[in-house]
Order: structure tokens, then C-alpha cells, then sequence
């Protein structure tokens, strides 16, 4: 019997939100079926498949929903979901909520034991899987997990070809007759969606969020985006399956009535193509999609007239490529800080950026609508949160309508990460300035940040440490154009033995790392360097690996 997820926010602070007009106060699939009601010809979705009115994927998440409700999905029941971005995914986020159920998204190409981690430690009821994506077969692998997941009842089989033994048909639930549904209606404040994050731990975290702080607190965030009002038209480029992706269904449609661009992968040439058919007026992207969609634009031109804003999560974007791409696309560029934990911070769409005249990144100015930062002293007692002086970096901090209830499954992140009265500790060094703006100092914790992707060094570091010539292993993040970062290993190898980077990355594949985790650069010392505490000097390690200049293999680039 699993824990029921716990709301670490005040009862009485939420409804404050509800009451100021921060929270719409409804479910996410009553509001997409006002939207529905409104203007039932809208276009809701494109993807490769074609369009879909909000009539038409209204229709389609209701019979979903009957079908699922005759396999046994209940209210209450977590419901995984891997398939690429598309109308499915879209048809299973309005299915699930409508049934009252709560989603957990993951992206396609996890492996199967991050997969099998996810649904155990949910106690997932069931679980929605691609057939065939880009050589991967996620619902034929997680049957055979089935076994080994007590609770999981179910496993549904999307996309093409035929579902295999033992799963349930997706296009055959379509087929359900919707007349007599009637959809739930779950409390707002109760969870709605769990959002997993890499974050830092060798497992991904998971984190719960009602539907109010989904179409309230991140719907607030693309409020400030939408300049004249209008139903956005937004080009996710993102999976839907991520945390920046959890802006498609529940606030891109639900809240705002807008439009979904979607594509089932990226590819520069595809997403240019849509830009220029579509006319999206926003692109959602992580810096690394952004430079090579720059390298594609000098051979394939495309009109980009539609853009009025390209927002940039995952990692910051450098102030070169900005500016190069606020000429190439003709739209402001928006960095935004945030993360599936809880804070956000945005650049705005201001035709000019905030000269960075003062230390780390300027990441723009709070919205308490969306997310209360605060500077919390780093030499305070690990309790309550008590405010750095002004001018000193300290811990960043949030609370507002987007944060999310709790950690799933993990009450020592919970004691970990959350303090007396809602307030999420982010693990993430920043300073305000006089005139309020977020400075973005630096990390407490130790991650790579690869193409908007998160790595966790300790977790490459413990699989390197189990090859049998390897006597020492620390790996750290290496700056690169392209990806932002790539993660390269120092090893110290035994009784000196020669170790290459394509066998130690073959032994991580035998020991089923996700090839994105994979180091793409190898620096073999004699000895680690160490600082005057003992520990490895992972500055001097990241200097000496850029005075090496340990070339890059041909790791498969992974984006989103």
C-alpha cells in the first residue's frame, strides 16, 4: 500500500490564491471543456498526423476515458504515460483527468529500469506505452516488467502496428461509446500530474502537482508571455512528457484555448518546416535545439514572421547565440529559470534584454502569481528559512500558486528540499538585486546540464566505478557551444592500465545507462586532485579537461 500523496503548502494559503484570482479553481478537464463549449471548431492540436478541432479531441479523450474506466482505472489511480509527443499524448493528459485519475508522464527512450522505478514507486495502476518508437518498444518491455510491478494492472499499447499479447489496444478504447460518460470532478487542489525531474539524485525525482497549480501557477507564468490576450499557437519542441512539455495540455489549451504544435521528435529541418506552415506564436525549446536550429536556417529558410517570443528552459542560453537568434527569428528570446521542483523566473518578452552588469545571470524579475522567490541565508539553521543580507548569495527559495504538493514516494526529499510553510528549496545559489531582478549564481547541487537534459555526475560516477580497471572515476560537466555542457570523466585506472572512452562507455551500456548519460570526453590521471578538505577538486578537474582538450566521441546527441 502505497502513501497517499501530502500537500506541504498551507490549506488555508491555497485558498488565498483561489480567492485573489491566482487559481482558476476548477479541474483540468472542466476547463478544457469550457474551452470545448466556447469554440468547439478551434483547432486544439497539429502534430504529423494532421489537426484536431477541440471538438473532435474532445470526443476522443471521453471515449478514452470509458475505455480506460472498463479496465479498471479509477479515480485516484496513477496512470504512466510513454508515448512521443502527438494527439495521443494530448488524448490520454484530458482521458486521465476526466476520470479524475492523475497522469505520470515520461519521456519515450527511457530505459526500463528508470521506467520500472517510476511505476513502482507510484504505484501506478497502469501504464499507456508506445508500440514501436524510433526502434524502441516500450510497451512490449514494460509487460514483461509487469511481474515485477505489484501493483500494475494494466498496460495499454498506442501508435501503430499491432498491440502485442497481453496488452490492451489504444484505438480500440477510442472506439468506446461516450454517450453516458459523465467526468469526475476532483477537488482543484487535489494532484492532478507527476512530474519527474532528473534533478541530482540517482533515481529521477517525482513530484506531485494539483490542477490548480497547473493551469493556475504555470498558467500564470504563459499569461505573461501572450502580449495582446489572444489564444497562444505554441510549438512545443520539448516532449510533452517533460516538466517545461507540462505546459502543452494543462495550460496551452485548458487554461489559455490555444493551439498545440507538436512534433513526435525533434529534427531542426522538421521543426523549421512547422515554424513556417504552422505559424506558432511561441517556441518552447531547451538552448541547444535553438543552435542547431540557427545552423539549419542559412539552408533552409523559413518564415518566421508568426514568432513573437522563443522561450528557452533547461539552461540558460548564452548572450551571443541570443542575440543571434533575436535577428535570425525576429521574436525576443526568453530565458527562463525553472524546474519541475517548484520555481520560476522568466526574462520577459522586452524587445531588448537587461544589460548584465552585475554577477551570475540575470533571470528576470519573480511573479508572486507564479512563484514567491526568496534569498535564503546559507549559514542559518537547515529549519526555517531566514532571508540572506541584501547583496549576499544565498539558497534560492519558492513559494506561490505553481508549487507542487510533495515529492512522490520520497519523504527524505521531502525533508530534504521542503521547509515550514510551502517553501521549496531549489539547491540553487542566486542573489537579487536592488531592483529585484533574480541573479542565477551558481548550483549547490552537481549537475551537468546537457542540451536542457539533467545528468547526475554521482550516478555515471558509481557505474564507472564498478568496471573492473577502474580505481577512481568523478565526472564533471565540460562547456560546450552546442550542448551547453557535456559530461567528461577523470579516471585513475589500475596499476596504471590503459582505458579508452568507447570501452568504458560499452560497459556502461552493459549496464543499461541511458546513452545520454554517456561521457563524451576522458581525462586519465595518475591521481586525483584534491582540495583541502579531501574531496576531489572538481574545478581543477574541469580546467584540466579543458586544457586537454579531450575530443568528443560519437555519442548519440540526445535533446529532449
Amino acid at each position: 500500500m502505497h502513501e497517499p500523496i501530502c500537500d506541504l503548502v498551507p490549506a488555508a494559503l491555497r485558498r488565498s490564491w483561489a480567492a485573489d484570482g491566482s487559481y482558476p479553481d476548477l479541474d483540468l478537464y472542466a476547463l478544457f471543456r469550457a474551452r470545448r463549449c466556447a469554440d468547439p471548431h478551434r483547432t486544439a492540436v497539429i502534430d504529423p498526423q494532421g489537426a484536431m478541432s477541440y471538438a473532435q479531441l474532445d470526443r476522443q479523450a471521453r471515449c478514452l476515458a470509458v475505455g480506460l474506466a472498463a479496465t479498471g482505472v479509477r479515480p485516484g489511480d496513477v496512470v504512466g504515460v510513454q508515448v512521443p509527443g502527438g494527439r495521443h499524448a494530448v488524448i490520454a493528459d484530458l482521458a486521465l483527468a476526466a476520470l479524475g485519475a492523475i497522469a505520470l508522464p515520461f519521456p519515450v527512450g527511457r530505459g526500463r529500469c528508470e521506467a520500472a522505478s517510476l511505476l513502482g514507486r507510484s504505484g501506478a495502476a497502469a501504464v499507456i506505452a508506445v508500440t514501436e518508437h524510433r526502434g524502441n518498444h516500450h510497451a512490449e518491455d514494460l509487460l514483461a516488467l509487469s511481474a515485477e510491478l505489484p501493483t500494475l494492472r494494466t498496460v495499454i499499447a498506442s501508435g501503430a502496428g499491432h498491440a502485442p499479447t497481453g496488452c490492451v489496444s489504444f484505438e480500440e478504447l477510442l472506439t468506446s461509446d461516450d454517450a453516458a460518460f459523465t467526468p469526475a470532478r476532483p477537488d482543484p487542489d487535489s494532484v492532478a500530474r507527476i512530474l519527474v525531474s532528473s534533478g541530482s539524485e540517482a533515481e529521477p525525482k517525482m513530484v506531485a502537482y494539483s490542477h490548480n497549480a497547473l493551469a493556475g501557477g504555470r498558467g500564470n507564468f504563459m499569461a505573461s508571455l501572450l502580449a495582446d490576450g489572444q489564444p497562444p499557437r505554441n510549438l512545443f519542441l520539448v516532449p510533452l512528457a517533460s516538466a517545461f512539455g507540462s505546459s502543452g495540455t494543462a495550460v496551452t489549451l485548458a487554461r489559455h484555448g490555444g493551439t498545440l504544435v507538436l512534433l513526435d521528435r525533434f529534427d531542426a529541418d522538421a521543426a523549421l518546416d512547422a515554424i513556417g506552415r504552422h505559424r506558432p506564436t511561441h517556441l518552447f525549446a531547451v538552448p541547444t535545439m535553438v543552435r542547431m536550429l540557427l545552423e539549419h536556417l542559412d539552408r533552409m529558410p523559413a518564415d518566421t514572421s508568426s514568432l513573437t517570443a522563443m522561450v528557452l528552459g533547461g539552461a540558460p542560453l548564452d548572450p551571443g547565440t541570443a542575440a543571434e537568434a533575436r535577428r535570425a527569428f525576429g521574436c525576443a528570446v526568453v530565458n527562463l529559470y525553472g524546474s519541475a521542483d517548484g520555481v520560476n523566473c522568466h526574462t520577459g518578452c522586452g524587445e531588448e534584454p537587461r544589460p548584465n552588469g552585475g554577477p551570475g545571470i540575470a533571470v528576470g524579475h519573480p511573479d508572486p502569481r507564479v512563484a514567491d522567490i526568496r534569498i535564503a541565508d546559507l549559514d542559518a539553521p537547515r529549519g526555517d528559512i531566514v532571508a540572506a543580507p541584501p547583496g549576499v548569495a544565498g539558497e534560492i527559495v519558492a513559494r506561490g500558486p505553481m508549487t507542487p504538493l510533495s515529492y512522490v514516494g520520497s519523504p527524505e526529499l521531502d525533508a530534504r528540499y521542503r521547509a515550514p510553510g510551502g517553501w521549496v528549496r531549489t539547491g540553487d545559489l542566486g542573489m537579487l538585486d536592488d531592483d529585484g531582478t533574480l541573479r542565477l549564481v551558481g548550483r549547490l547541487k552537481d549537475i551537468v546540464i546537457r542540451g536542457g537534459a539533467n545528468i547526475s555526475p554521482g550516478e555515471v560516477e558509481q557505474h564507472l566505478l564498478t568496471h573492473p580497471q577502474v580505481r577512481e572515476a568523478v565526472c564533471v560537466g565540460v562547456p560546450d557551444r552546442l550542448m551547453g555542457e557535456r559530461l567528461g570523466a577523470c579516471v585513475v585506472s589500475k596499476q596504471g592500465q590503459e582505458l579508452t572512452l568507447k570501452e568504458l562507455c560499452r560497459h556502461l551500456d552493459e549496464r543499461t545507462l541511458e546513452r545520454r548519460k554517456h561521457p563524451e570526453a576522458l581525462l586519465l590521471l595518475q591521481e586525483l586532485p584534491l582540495t583541502p578538505a579531501g574531496k576531489p577538486d572538481r574545478a581543477a578537474l574541469r580546467a584540466e579537461l579543458a586544457r586537454a582538450g579531450a575530443r568528443h566521441v560519437g555519442a548519440e546527441e540526445v535533446v529532449g
